[in-house]
């Protein structure tokens, strides 16, 4: 069972300032500690962006190669066969994950570092097998490894801290130290493949080493917690514990359907753009939903400063929601690559207020757990979301009013469960 933080019950959506005020001397400390970088944060990002860096520069070296010949979308059934293989990593996780930190509560440093050391080791396997079916139980492994590494980042992030003061800031602006990582990793990696496809492996195993190295100096988040336990108040009364509980499980399944719609609509323009469009056409609509993903790290910040977590995630719905309902009037390119900028800030937002609310609820010792049964909760939900168009030929504006009914209706339940009271 979650174990909240000491917060005085009934917490109101809309903050009552600027900034989020703390009970304790302490934490003023720690907030301004916070607004500095502190060096654990530091370390984290570091470590992160290394991480990401090197997960492109292994997607850089595959382009081209057998491992992206299989999930063609010439065939509707081998696209749904790739979605369904995508469930597989989080299948391996959660059980390994649950064990891990069952075991040994805030062990999240120790997978950290070793996911990250474990992946510079398939990437030196993989630069030999490039061009044999061996590639393909490594990519996977390559895979299980990153759910590894992103689980325990995130559990870590409150510790690094270390105590959860604007978590929302902090996941925002590690996404975005991961998008400039990844945009750099990019241009390396283009040219290393323009060589050889191999050197490209060779620069992802220094990132992975880099990022194992720089976890290593990350604080031990038992030591921490510990250090910390004391400057808490006393526990909060059982209708404060259960409105925690019903918002945090609300805003869980309330991102997931926004999850699922981001699937939906990415499949559903993939096979529209296919027949009636280039490669181009869908390569840009990929591109507007990383533009709005970007934006979402930088404005969600602000959101945090003025919002809650939950009206974060409403505000996620009723975005997708309206721009389903537009491009479904005028569809055309343009409106669908406004669509998709806007399923990508919607989905950054959500997954930023998420994070930040589960990161502050949440016990440090069973953050770990609650973290892989949300990521396996959201990647389903994009599987289903996805292969519902794939399944199903289904025209554009009918799947787009489709989605649009769906998020408002999602938003309208979400609403409404956060004020029902607590101890009904």
């Amino acid at each position: 069972m979650t174990q909240p933080p000491a917060t005085p019950p009934g917490r109101p959506l809309l903050k009552p300032g600027v900034v989020r005020r703390t009970a304790h001397a302490a934490l003023v400390r720690v907030d301004a500690a916070f607004s500095r970088k502190g060096p654990a944060f530091k370390q984290l990002a570091v470590s992160w962006s290394a991480n990401v860096a090197g997960d492109t520069l292994v997607a850089v070296a595959l382009a081209g190669t057998l491992f992206f010949d299989v999930p063609s979308a010439e065939a509707r059934d081998k696209v749904a066969l790739y979605l369904l293989l995508t469930l597989a990593p989080f299948a391996l996780v959660a059980p390994i994950l649950g064990a891990v930190f069952g075991r040994f509560p805030g062990a999240y440093r120790a997978v950290l570092t070793s996911s990250a050391a474990s992946r510079a080791l398939v990437a030196v396997v993989m630069a030999f097998g490039l061009k044999t079916l061996w590639l393909f139980p490594l990519a996977f492994g390559m895979l299980v490894l990153s759910r590894l590494y992103g689980i325990s980042k995130a559990s870590l992030l409150p510790v690094a801290l270390p105590e959860p003061v604007a978590l929302v800031a902090a996941n925002a602006q590690l996404a975005r130290f991961g998008i400039y990582a990844g945009m750099a990793a990019v241009a390396v990696g283009a040219g290393l493949a323009r060589l050889h496809s191999a050197l490209a492996l060779v620069g992802a195993v220094v990132c992975f080493l880099f990022s194992a190295f720089a976890g290593m100096g990350l604080p031990d988040p038992r030591a921490t917690v510990s250090a910390i336990a004391g400057e808490r108040n006393p526990a909060p009364s059982r209708a404060a514990f259960l409105d925690y509980q019903r918002s945090l499980r609300l805003s869980r399944l309330a991102t997931a359907v926004v999850r699922l719609l981001n699937g939906f609509l990415l499949a559903l323009l993939a096979f529209e753009f296919k027949e009636g469009g280039s490669a181009l056409d869908f390569g840009a609509l990929i591109g507007a939903a990383g533009i709005g993903f970007g934006l979402a790290s930088v404005i969600s910040p602000w959101l945090e400063r003025h919002l809650r977590e939950e009206p974060m995630v409403v505000a996620a719905l009723a975005l997708e929601a309206a721009a389903a309902f537009v491009a479904a009037q005028f569809f055309s390119i343009g409106a669908a690559a406004g669509l998709a900028g806007a399923a990508g800030l919607a989905w950054g937002t959500a997954k930023f207020g998420f994070d930040g609310l589960l990161q502050s609820v949440v016990h440090p010792d069973r953050r770990g757990g609650a973290f892989t049964r949300a990521e396996t909760l959201f990647q389903l939900a994009w599987v289903v979301g996805a292969v519902l168009p794939v399944g199903l030929p289904i025209p554009a504006e009918i799947g787009l009013a489709v989605a649009g009914g769906v998020a408002l209706a999602a938003q309208t339940v979400f609403v409404a469960g956060l004020l029902i009271e607590p101890h009904r």
